[in-house]
């Protein structure tokens, strides 16, 4: 005959009651599930420290394609049905191909700025590819911040319009030290190519961090508002969309980006595209386009020699 208890049901609940309690204590301990913007946040956070690590022994060929739109003529013919339109809008192209790596300044060795050697021009060369390298590397390492500065200021010469920079490590935004200074909002979910992806709504409330658009001698840093995509599996991230705005001689000036990220075969995420458009009063006027060939470590690449190039042999 089976024994049956005198409180079945009361010993059933106490069971319960106790592997609930372990589950929570398990659950509490794991923090919130994978998906949440908890977890989420903190793997993004994981790839922005390891970028921070390793961008700086990371090199790629950068290829920037830039479209300016032209002034209207000041003065133009008004005959006939002609004189009641619009001029048609023209545009001004540029290519810029450069030697392309991250470093930071010895006066603010946390902060990664972007540094190039442009090879060509239009088609027209520079210099050659490996003396753009040497002469990067050289720069980079160099104790010499002038010397970085000096870099700078000839990216910007190159171009159509005042350069934009710092683009490409825009993930680092999202660094561990950085995230009190966003809000954060999921955004609903869609697709990259094969990969579904989380998105997530952010605005900057406080700290210095945002893209960097150079006019003229000033460095203007900017608030930011935007979208962070994850990959839905592991919360990789693969996109960051940003936009800012200022005024500027009584017009709105606004600049969007789209950085586009692929997990690297050296495991850390790098930029693949960013595509930056500057809007006043709503009507695009300046475009630039990057790619980036797969990025390459120095200790890999044996023909980089940057103990080859001084500031001296730069100048001749």
């Amino acid at each position: 005959m089976a024994c049956i208890s005198s409180e079945p049901r009361g010993g059933y609940n106490r069971f319960m009651r106790v592997v609930g309690a372990l589950l929570v204590a398990i659950f509490a301990a794991q923090g919130e599930q994978p998906g949440s913007l908890q977890n989420i946040l903190r793997r993004v956070s994981e790839e922005a420290e390891m970028l921070a690590r390793a961008a700086p022994e990371t090199l790629a060929d950068e290829t920037l394609r830039q479209k300016v739109r032209m002034p209207p003529p000041r003065f133009r013919p008004r005959i006939g049905a002609a004189a009641s339109q619009p001029p048609a809008v023209k545009w001004k192209s540029r290519e810029i191909i450069s030697e392309y790596t991250f470093a930071a300044f010895l006066g603010s060795p946390g902060v990664l700025h972007e540094f190039r050697q442009v090879v060509s021009v239009d088609g027209r060369p520079v210099t050659t590819k490996e003396k753009a390298r040497k002469t990067l590397l050289f720069g980079v390492r160099s104790q010499d911040d002038e010397f970085k500065r000096r870099m700078l200021r000839e990216f910007e010469d190159y171009g159509l319009v005042g350069a934009v920079a710092d683009f490409g490590q825009s993930l680092l935004l999202f660094g561990k030290r950085n995230l009190p200074n966003f809000r954060f909002e999921p955004a609903g979910s869609a697709w990259i190519g094969a990969d579904q992806v989380t998105i997530l709504a952010f605005e900057q409330i406080a700290g210095s961090q945002g893209i960097t658009i150079f006019e003229g001698n000033q460095a203007l840093h900017q608030p930011l508002r935007g979208q962070l995509r994850v990959r839905r599996s592991d919360s990789v991230p693969l996109r960051i969309s940003m936009v800012s705005e200022r005024v500027k001689d009584h017009a709105t000036v606004e600049d969007e980006a789209i950085v586009d990220y692929r997990m690297s075969q050296h495991g850390i995420v790098l930029p693949v595209s960013i595509v930056h458009r500057q809007k006043v009063r709503g009507e695009v006027v300046a475009e630039n386009a990057f790619q980036y060939s797969p990025f390459r470590k120095f200790s890999a690449d044996s023909a980089v020699k940057f103990t080859e190039v001084s500031p001296e042999s730069k100048k001749q």
